[in-house]
């Protein structure tokens, strides 16, 4: 395509006409010729998270509405609005725009967030598609819920299963996947992917008065539990055991020599309560699946996390997907 901006014909074509408002808060939506959005919010503070998706190569647009909204779902904050920049290589096809934009709708539609704004652009600058995306969020409670309100004596509790996505990205990068599991097999590990978003927990979570959340990318849940327990300054001992992993993530994990601990797992949420049991109980009367894993413990400094064996855990390093 050409290089430079879409004609307005296309862009309205590709991009407005397929958004559709329903957020109140909106009160001033993108259309041709205006470059500003507006959001009126009810409370006095406003969350934001930036965040780009640059290596995706299937699924890139669910993964740009996910990524963002997740990351103010685990401050306890509604998502609102998105601004969303799409950077595409020239050799980009129309059919292609219109596939993300729709991923990008239907993943907003789930996490009932709006698409307000952004930027499109033709570039030779990428050579593959990259977005990024601003979201605009609201705490549904009195204050923000972050990593460091983790209390002594807290149950630790992870949502779904985890390594979820980085079974995602194995099915759908490794060709050999398709001999090692069977087609229905690859159908299901691609169908975690309608789990990366933790929107509802988080906002469940939030409304139940937890301490502390974080949610689990990049490093595992290894990575996640050292990060909230480093900003909490507070030790944590959890139970490998316990911790929920799907078959088949296990398996692809086994066939590659990955630490599933170690697995980006966009979808699962770290939760510190008073009462795990009672917010799992909450949580799957939701929808959503959890298991408490460990115990708070503010006798051990921050970054002591340690295992049923009393093995410690090391600071995060590149995650275990890299291996593969």
């Amino acid at each position: 395509m050409r290089i430079g901006k879409l004609t307005n014909e296309q862009l309205d074509r590709l991009i407005l006409e397929k958004l559709k408002h329903t957020r109140r808060e909106v009160v001033c939506a993108p259309s041709v010729g205006v470059d500003c959005t507006a959001v009126a919010l009810e409370k006095g503070l406003a969350v934001l998270s930036c965040d780009p998706i640059t290596a995706a190569e299937s699924g890139i647009g669910r993964l740009t509405v996910n990524v963002s909204c997740n990351d103010a779902a685990a401050s306890g904050a509604e998502p609102i609005g998105l601004m969303v920049t799409l950077l595409l290589p020239p050799s980009v096809t129309e059919e292609e725009i219109g596939s993300v934009m729709d991923e990008i709708i239907g993943a907003a539609s789930a996490a009932k967030v709006d698409v307000i704004g952004g930027h499109t652009e033709i570039t030779p600058a990428v050579t593959r598609i990259v977005t990024c995306a601003t979201v605009i969020a609201q705490p549904v409670g009195d204050s923000l819920i972050t990593p460091k309100g983790m209390r002594d004596g807290d149950d630790v509790v992870v949502t779904k299963h985890v390594g979820l996505e980085g079974a995602v990205i194995l099915a759908d990068k490794l060709p050999e996947c398709q001999t090692l599991l069977s087609a229905a097999e690859i159908d299901e590990v691609r169908g975690f992917a309608s789990d990366t978003s933790v929107v509802k927990e988080g906002l469940v979570s939030a409304k139940a008065e937890v301490h502390a959340m974080h949610d689990v990318t990049e490093g595992g849940v290894l990575g996640a539990l050292w990060e909230m327990s480093t900003a909490s300054g507070c030790g944590i001992a959890f139970d490998r055991s316990k911790i929920p992993v799907h078959p088949l993530t296990k398996k692809l994990c086994d066939h590659y020599g990955i630490d599933v601990y170690k697995l980006i797992s966009s979808g699962s949420m770290l939760i510190a309560c008073e009462n795990g049991k009672a917010l799992c109980s909450k949580l799957k009367r939701n929808g959503v699946s959890a298991a408490v894993i460990g115990k708070a413990d503010s006798s051990r400094p921050g970054g002591a996390v340690t295992d049923e064996t009393g093995k410690p855990v090391d600071p995060p390093e590149a995650d275990e997907i890299y291996k593969a």
